[in-house]
């Protein structure tokens, strides 16, 4: 399991992206343990929606 923040630099977003993807349960495995989300090592990125290319 990863922490947002290692996933962020896996991923090449920004930390609080990942916080929101986990939110919006778009992770899936992504468990809250505590103030913080646990990630599988395995997870792919979610499409981004905020923009129509999804990069």
């Amino acid at each position: 399991m990863k922490t947002c923040k290692e996933m962020a630099t896996i991923w090449n977003v920004t930390e609080r992206t990942v916080s929101a993807f986990c939110k919006e349960g778009k992770i899936p495995g992504a468990v809250k343990n505590g103030k913080s989300w646990q990630i599988p090592d395995d997870a792919e990125k979610p499409v981004d929606g905020r923009i129509s290319t999804g990069r």
